[in-house]
């Protein structure tokens, strides 16, 4: 009996190595970068963060809208079977390997270049990336991006067809999918999501509207997203001054190239921050998602332009999941110093943001603003009001145009689902005007994406002045309940009742339960397909069986899917005793 130990060094190479003892005995393994060891780049001292950032299998992201937040679970699946053999095959397969195996393999010492070669390869856009992003225009050939419950289906799909781009990913399937690679090679990391996020294409940190005198937006490159989801990933940054260790911001989703290629990232947060923009890398891109300035500018029917006054603010309730529980965290204070502070002063100077420095306190006229209720579930009628409100001394006769329209999260519209033209709004001096809207589902619900957003735009025209206010609302979908019947024990069969009840005025046709969870379903989805309709108000309800293969807190991932009502999310923990 021989006993040996392979002592590596914290800067070594991830990846697989061939121990070579004598003349014919070879071992193989797989070095990963190390949380646990001080020496290592991606170090990290807090257990709690660990177990979170690390060996949990299963999290929370947000979606939804700034005003409501909404969580979906999902199903990292790291250490399932066969998954950190596809992650080490995602880097053999990066260009940079392919062009330099090389180069690239002493590269890999090096969390900053692996995260950044990630950056790359979990979109498809330049190599044999792992998702191809589709925002438009349906999914043929694939599945929408609501479809997936976690990254192990997507991660064996790609591994599995000759590393063909799997279709389709939005943006928080490319951030969990980068997630669930980055933990399974001993990277920390986690998802965020930025409400109302600026693409900024010409890095002046200005985003430039134009809307028509119905308040739609006409067509811009330049867009602002309902929400953005990135990952953060835990390193040191040797490569820079002293303090921007920690949290770096990597996004894979593909918007801008970056050194000529679609990948963004590793940045610190602390840089976005401290207006660091000329930092590694894509600092500005960034930096510009959460602090761009918006100009909104109203084209008339007569062709002129005119500035509107609008109080849009970029970069709102940045959210990820809280260590140790399914609560949103909000981080926006990691990326941004309080408004109006000399903190957030200096780094707009820093940054060269000139937009924001020069700008003046709102004008105290007349006040515009949208309000709505707090039920506003799919498949209700529901109102929405405009309250224009009047600050000076003297009466004020307006137009108010007061429109709606579905909206997918990246801001593309799709029809009208209600519209009020009033053109003479008659307000004394400090005066109040509610004006409804009503939503019908009869019109909407046809017109709905799968995100559940409708664009809520109110322009009030005052001969002195245009104002603009803008709130997208998500509908509620109906709670899946799960109840697991018997006790969840480690290798003992378990039944998981699934009930989700119709909210909709018409029948529910090819309904289907699916649930997932690593260690819960054996690394595999487990679906259940219901043989009748289910009417208005009644409930679908299924058994679906399956077997814990280890101990612990659990998440069970559940969709359910039908005609009309599409991908609709839940989840419940279950505790696996021994």
């Amino acid at each position: 009996m021989v006993a040996l130990s392979v002592c590596s060094a914290p800067d070594a190479p991830i990846g697989r190595y061939t121990l070579t003892l004598g003349r014919s005995e070879r071992i193989e393994f797989i070095l990963l970068f190390n949380p646990w060891c001080p020496g290592d780049a991606v170090y990290m001292d807090n257990e709690q963060s660990l177990e979170e950032y690390v060996l949990s299998q299963d999290g929370i992201i947000f979606r939804g809208s700034v005003g409501r937040p909404i969580s979906t679970p999902w199903n990292f699946g790291q250490f399932e079977s066969g998954i950190l053999d596809t992650c080490l095959r995602i880097l053999d397969m990066n260009p940079k390997c392919l062009k330099n195996p090389g180069k690239d393999c002493s590269g890999r010492r090096n969390a900053i270049y692996v995260s950044r070669v990630l950056s790359a390869m979990v979109n498809c856009n330049d190599d044999k990336g792992v998702l191809l992003g589709k925002w438009t225009d349906g999914y043929e050939g694939g599945v929408s991006p609501m479809f997936w419950r976690g990254s192990v289906e997507i991660l064996r799909n790609w591994d599995t067809q000759a590393c063909q781009p799997v279709r389709y990913g939005q943006c928080w399937v490319f951030a969990a999918v980068a997630c669930s690679i980055s933990r399974a090679l001993g990277i920390p990391c986690r998802v965020v999501t930025n409400y109302v996020s600026a693409h900024d294409t010409n890095s002046n940190l200005v985003i430039e509207r134009y809307i028509n005198e119905k308040a739609e937006p006409i067509h811009s490159k330049e867009m602002i997203w309902n929400y953005h989801c990135w990952v953060e990933s835990w390193m040191t940054r040797p490569d820079l001054q002293s303090g921007f260790n920690g949290w770096q911001v990597c996004d894979p989703t593909p918007q801008e190239k970056s050194e000529g290629v679609y990948c963004c990232g590793p940045i610190p947060v602390r840089a976005i921050k401290e207006g660091e923009l000329t930092f590694k890398y894509d600092a500005p891109f960034v930096f510009a998602e959460v602090n761009a300035d918006t100009i909104t500018y109203t084209k008339k029917n007569d062709g002129s332009i005119s500035k509107v006054i609008t109080t849009t603010a970029v970069g709102q309730k940045i959210s990820t999941k809280s260590v140790g529980s399914d609560a949103r965290e909000d981080i926006t204070h990691l990326y941004k110093y309080p408004e109006g502070s000399d903190e957030e002063r200096d780094t707009f100077k820093k940054a060269n943001h000139q937009n924001k420095l020069l700008q003046k306190q709102q004008n105290q006229g007349l006040h515009l603003t949208i309000k709505v209720t707090s039920d506003m579930r799919k498949g209700c009628d529901f109102d929405v009001f405009a309250v224009v409100t009047n600050n000076t001394q003297s009466e004020k006769k307006c137009r108010l145009v007061f429109g709606s329209c579905a909206v997918s999260y990246s801001g593309t519209l799709g029809g009208n689902c209600g519209f009020k033209d009033l053109l003479n709004v008659e307000l004394a001096p400090g005066a109040e005007r509610r004006v409804p809207l009503r939503l019908n589902y009869s019109k909407y619900g046809s017109l709905l994406t799968e995100d559940n957003l409708i664009r809520l735009a109110a322009l009030l025209m005052d001969t002195a002045e245009t104002r603009l206010a803008v709130r997208n609302i998500v509908l509620d979908n109906p709670e899946i309940k799960v109840r697991i019947l018997g006790e969840p024990k480690i290798n003992r069969k378990l039944a998981a009742e699934i009930t989700v009840q119709n909210p909709l005025p018409g029948r529910l046709e090819n309904c289907c339960f699916s649930i997932e969870g690593a260690n819960l379903t054996g690394g595999r989805v487990i679906s259940e397909r219901l043989d009748s309709s289910v009417e208005p108000g009644e409930d679908a309800k299924v058994k679906i069986y399956f077997t814990p293969t280890h101990t612990g807190l659990r998440k069970l991932v559940v969709d359910f899917d039908s005609s009309t009502l599409c991908h609709v999310k839940g989840y419940r923990n279950v505790i696996v005793g021994k």
